[in-house]
């Protein structure tokens, strides 16, 4: 089963997965990325996810254009060897960017500060 969790953190999404990504599970997958269109980058957290078979893969893909279509950065983090060696089945078709802890880290302090920035002009415009 899969179970997926998102957070938000200014424009960046970053969505969880444990488990299996197969198709007949996806839909919650599906339906957590599709619900970001309002983000800029959404990163797939992979880390807990322990198997991805073909027809998962395929969703994976249609994820990945769906967030190119408008204008989403898509990443993936963390996935298991036999994940990536999965991904990496496709790279012909379409390649997914896999990002790197630092990269992740880096993209989560600068949604971060984006927030407090905007909280701090709002907070300057009320008390003005």
């Amino acid at each position: 089963m899969l179970q997926v969790h998102t957070e938000n953190i200014g424009d960046m999404a970053v969505i969880e997965c444990v488990g299996r990504i197969a198709h007949t599970q996806s839909f919650a997958l599906r339906d957590a990325v599709i619900a970001q269109n309002e983000a800029r980058t959404l990163v797939l957290d992979l880390t807990e996810v322990n198997a991805l078979e073909r027809s998962g893969l395929s969703v994976l893909v249609s994820l990945q254009f769906w967030a190119q279509e408008h204008g989403i950065q898509f990443k993936v983090f963390n996935p298991s060897s036999s994940v990536r060696h999965m991904l990496e089945q496709i790279s012909s078709m379409q390649e997914f960017a896999i990002a790197s802890l630092p990269e992740v880290m880096g993209m989560m302090i600068q949604a971060q500060g984006e927030v407090a920035r905007l909280k701090a002009n709002a907070h300057f415009k009320v008390a003005a």
